[in-house]
């Protein structure tokens, strides 16, 4: 509505949340609260943690020259930017069944990147490309943290949400080529 810029709407939201789970929902009690903002503190600190080592993963990485060693391997292989690109993917949604996306896309982007410059790609075309690939991931095994939340969410277990997912995964890798 205007009302808010998008970080004040994302507090905003957090506070509205917070009251509807006290007041209206009770599902928690204040003194509850301690032990709510522990769990939050520590799932922040891990997510700042892995945030800070994949970005000194990623400066390391420009130090010993590997995005302009990829783009040599990769333009080695083929000069066909779609079978570049083609490999990319492969090769991104390989990641993202193993690693989540923050560290992924702070690790990739700096390698792949230039990569992509190299061939003529439309930086903010490839980094949907990245987006869709690394979201896919989140919803595929063995590690998709997403499926993952969504199951223990919804008390399903993974092995039925994933029999449930194949039209959509095969609905996303179309939209992806």
């Amino acid at each position: 509505g205007g009302f808010f810029t998008p970080t004040e709407s994302a507090a905003v939201a957090v506070l509205w949340a917070f009251f509807v789970t006290l007041f209206v929902y009770r599902d928690y009690r204040w003194r509850d609260l301690p032990h709510l903002l522990h769990g939050v503190v520590q799932t922040v600190a891990m997510v700042m943690i892995v945030i800070g080592f994949a970005a000194a993963f990623a400066y390391m990485m420009t130090l010993m020259q590997i995005p302009a060693r990829t783009t040599a391997l990769l333009l080695s292989i083929s000069n066909d930017r779609l079978t570049v690109l083609l490999l990319i993917n492969v090769m991104l949604l390989v990641l993202g069944t193993f690693m989540d996306m923050a560290p992924l896309l702070l690790i990739c982007t700096p390698i792949l990147l230039p990569v992509a410059t190299m061939l003529g790609l439309n930086p903010v075309h490839f980094g949907i490309v990245m987006m869709l690939n690394l979201s896919i991931g989140l919803i595929t095994p063995p590690v998709g943290t997403t499926l993952f939340v969504g199951c223990a969410i919804g008390k399903v277990p993974i092995e039925r949400a994933s029999r449930q997912l194949w039209p959509f995964w095969l609905a996303m890798l179309a939209v992806l080529l």
